[in-house]
């Protein structure tokens, strides 16, 4: 047993629900709309908005997960609340937040390579979303313990990235805690989609759909090294 994991039996097999359904079609296309956002802001000046946040990683970072956790909580209250006026505003934050983040990592790669990286990140984060979903769905286990590991991955990595600063090397040990973090995320929000049968379709679409944005970033970024290399 890993030590992610903590027994629990669910009796569930590999056969989705309807609800199970709506929330990854929900996700799906929250994130093709991000995929749309970074490709058109790419070419805008909004794209080097990463060059002066990341001046300094740590500014960078913070700013980033700042924006993300608000429109996620913005979001989630809007729902809650039965204010889609509310949540609306936070889909529009967290859209921006990882569109422009994306757009900032892209504007690198020439414009008509731009749709062919996406195209791959969203390919490799599609195959990766199978594995942890399958996972998932293979044991029955509770993953709760994977949203603590998680939140302990963010903070570490947010720490890494503040001793990177001013230590550069050490900025790749807080990359790969972030991504970790994120993949770990999705885990525990995809047992949550599956365990967790009364709760909000809504809800549950958003936190799916935050944690593949956060895996889809990192993996862009990886991407698109590659593709420099390859020049």
């Amino acid at each position: 047993m890993s030590s992610f994991e903590t027994p629990h039996e669910t009796g569930r097999g590999f056969g989705l629900s309807s609800r199970e359904v709506q929330v990854i079609g929900g996700a799906s296309v929250l994130m093709a709309i991000n995929v749309a956002v970074m490709y058109a802001v790419a070419t805008t000046p909004l794209a080097q908005v990463n060059e002066y946040l990341f001046a300094a990683p740590i500014i960078g970072a913070v700013v980033y997960g700042a924006a993300i956790m608000a429109g996620q909580y913005v979001a989630q209250r809007g729902v809650e609340g039965g204010d889609m006026g509310i949540a609306f505003v936070g889909m529009i934050l967290l859209q921006l937040a990882f569109g422009i983040f994306g757009a900032g990592v892209l504007r690198f790669a020439p414009r008509e390579s731009q749709l062919t990286i996406l195209g791959i990140t969203a390919v490799v984060v599609a195959l990766m979303t199978a594995v942890i979903s399958g996972y998932v769905y293979a044991r029955s286990k509770t993953f709760e313990s994977w949203g603590t590991y998680a939140g302990y991955a963010f903070i570490g990595g947010l720490v890494a990235i503040l001793i990177g600063t001013f230590v550069q090397p050490v900025l790749l040990a807080g990359f790969v805690l972030i991504f970790l973090g994120f993949l770990l995320r999705l885990g525990y929000e995809i047992w949550r989609v599956r365990d967790n049968r009364d709760a909000s379709v809504a809800l549950q679409t958003i936190g799916v759909y935050v944690a593949v944005a956060g895996v889809f970033v990192h993996v862009l970024q990886l991407v698109m090294r590659y593709a420099l290399s390859q020049r």
